[in-house]
Formats: structure tokens, sequence, C-alpha cells
């Protein structure tokens, strides 16, 4: 790594006239920038007027203790990540553990070997320099992943509306197409299916980005639970209708929750929608929902393909990684179920699930009920 000595700089504490002689001629000769001090004023002077990058610090100046003063710097939030190496007489293993717990990083012995101290110096110098192009690459990576964020929030905006649109015109459709128009009757509700998918797929990204960007506004209200429920597995019965599923109700009604109702909504239908996913042609998907305490119950049972013990391993790997996860990493896949345990779980919920493969899976949440949240 070639590495440009004339951007850095280094202060030399030291109160001997000769010493600091030399070693200014070593480093200079080495094309070094040099500042000088004798004791703590003139190296506090040094670090408020210039940037400095590593200090070589003599122990022993007369009233200043080099080990004292490096502790001091250490303790000072501007000056605590400069590399202090110590030039000292002292070689006992005593002073030398001192020097390391004040906060030196290294130290060379005097009388000094100029080769020594410059392999030394440049060793320091190389840390420095491969942390500083750390730190480059890791911005330059943070910003990349912004903009990529703000392009997936801007895109999934974009396309969200004209997609919800032709969402509600392939439904419209769904509802009016006549009964003997078995032909166009298929390819209405295949068009809606694809549809809601894609509205689905935007929808998550939408909330994932902006939530990782920090701009996802949470506006919860009161809410009656079965009406929502009931609105949603409605705009949802064409695709069951593809597969001749029945969607079968069971919902205790006058239970109130207090929740942002564009994310319920969103939660409720990655919910059913991975229910039809994995349901068989003509099977039955039961949904519930009952009171349980202070809480509200909703949970999606299918007769479907079921889940694997490892795959109901990673499922559970998933949902504990909540704070490093990054959902798309595997083709797009558990951006859905993010989405439902991310919101579930930030608002004082409970997210589960249980499945037997070939047999099928059972994915639910609790939330807390209004009464409950009156009475806190």
């Amino acid at each position: 790594m070639e590495i440009d000595f004339s951007t850095y700089n280094i202060l030399i504490v030291e109160d001997s006239e000769l010493n600091l002689f030399v070693l200014k001629e070593i480093l200079e000769r080495e094309h070094f920038n040099v500042f000088s001090a004798s004791g703590a004023k003139g190296a506090f002077e040094n670090l408020e007027n210039n940037r400095i990058d590593l200090i070589l610090m003599d122990v022993i100046m007369g009233a200043t203790n080099g080990f004292d003063l490096t502790k001091e710097l250490k303790s000072m939030e501007q000056y605590k990540h400069i590399p202090v190496l110590f030039i000292t007489n002292l070689k006992s293993a005593d002073d030398v553990v001192r020097g390391f717990d004040s906060g030196g990083v290294d130290y060379v012995s005097k009388p000094f070997n100029k080769k020594e101290l410059l392999q030394r110096i440049k060793h320091q110098i190389r840390l420095i320099e491969s942390n500083n192009t750390i730190a480059k690459q890791t911005a330059q990576l943070q910003e990349a992943i912004l903009n990529r964020d703000r392009m997936y929030a801007i895109l999934a905006h974009d396309l969200r509306s004209p997609i919800s649109s032709l969402k509600m015109i392939l439904n419209i459709l769904t509802m009016n197409v006549e009964a003997n128009s078995t032909g166009y009757g298929d390819m209405i509700n295949t068009g809606n299916d694809i549809a809601e998918q894609l509205f689905s797929v935007l929808d998550n990204l939408l909330k994932w980005t902006k939530n990782s960007l920090g701009m996802l506004s949470y506006m919860p209200q009161e809410i009656e639970f079965d009406e929502m429920i009931k609105g949603v597995v409605e705009t949802l019965q064409p695709t069951a209708k593809l597969k001749s599923i029945d969607i079968q109700l069971v919902l205790q009604t006058e239970l109130q929750i207090f929740f942002d109702a564009d994310i319920m909504k969103s939660i409720l239908r990655n919910l059913l929608i991975n229910a039809v996913k994995f349901s068989h042609e003509a099977s039955i998907i039961k949904l519930n929902l009952y009171r349980e305490g202070d809480n509200a119950v909703v949970e999606f049972i299918d007769s479907g393909v079921g889940m694997s013990e490892e795959a109901q391993r990673q499922l559970k790997l998933q949902m504990v990684e909540q704070g490093e996860i990054t959902p798309m990493r595997e083709k797009g896949k558990g951006l859905g179920l993010w989405v439902v345990y991310h919101f579930i779980q930030n608002n004082g919920g409970t997210f589960f699930f249980e499945s037997e493969e070939h047999v099928g899976s059972r994915f639910g949440f609790s939330v807390p009920l209004v009464i409950a949240h009156d009475n806190n």
C-alpha cells in the first residue's frame, strides 16, 4: 500500500532540544509534517491549532509526565483517537505496562535506533491509513444503501397508486362478470390475482424502505377488527376463487384495537395471501378472531403443504434477527412476513406460527384491545 507521508502530521512532545532536533530531522526526511512541544501546554496548543495524526511522547519532561499527559489526552473525545508512541529511557516491565495502560500504542527505548523508530512509526501510519480507507468505504457503502432504499421508496410509491387503481377496476369487473362467461371470468380473476400480488409486493416494499429511512408515519386509530378483516377477505376472494379455496370466517364482534389501519390491512393481506398460496386446490382456510384476556387474537389455519422443521427453524431465526434482518436477501423472500412480524412486535403484539409438513400451518398474532389500551 503506497502511502503519501507528506499528508500526515506528527507531534513530538520532547523537552530535550537535541533529541527533538534529531527526531525532526529523521521524520522530515521521510516527508512527514512535524510539530513540536516541550511540555503539556505546547502539546495542547499544537493539538488545538493543527490536525495531528500521531504523537511521539517523551515520558520524563521536567514537571510533565508523559504517561499522565497521555491519559489526559485519551480522556478527551477530540483527542482519544490519536495514537501515542512513547520514546523513553524507562525499560522495566512495569513501566512498559504503565505506558500501555495510559493509552499508548507502542514505545521505543532511548537511545533509539533510527530504523526501528521509523518502522514503528510507519506501522502506526499504515494502521491509520487502513482505518481511514475502511471508514471511507463504509461511508460510501452506507450512502449507496441509502440511495438504494430511496430509489425503492420512490419506485414503490409511484407504482403503488396505478396498481391500486387497476386492482380496484379488476375487483369491480370480477363482481360484475356474468356467471356463464366462464373463460372471460377466469381471465378477470387471474388478472385480479396478479394485480393483488403486485400491489402486495409494492406495499411491502414501500413500508420496508420507509421504515429503514425513518420516513414511515404511524397513525393509530380505533378499529372495528371484524369489519376490517371482512373487507380484506373480500378483496382477496378472487385470488382464493382461482384455487377454489373456501375462506371460512369465525369472527367475534365488538373487538376494537388501536392500530394504524393501513399497516393492519397489510398484515392481514400478507397472512391471507400466504395461506392461499400454500393451500391445496379446493381446500378450506379458517380465519378466526377471538378475545383472549386483554388481547384480540387472529389466526389463519390451512391444510396445505406445511413447513419442514428446517424451514420453521429458518423462519424463527429470521424473526429473532429483527434488528439486522435484510428481508430481500434471497430473491425477495420473507418481505411479507417481515412486515407482519416487525409491525406486530413493535406495537405491543405477538406474532406466532406452527406448522407440520404435508399437514398445514397456523399463522397468527395477538394485539391489545382498546379496553386494555384505555386501562393502561
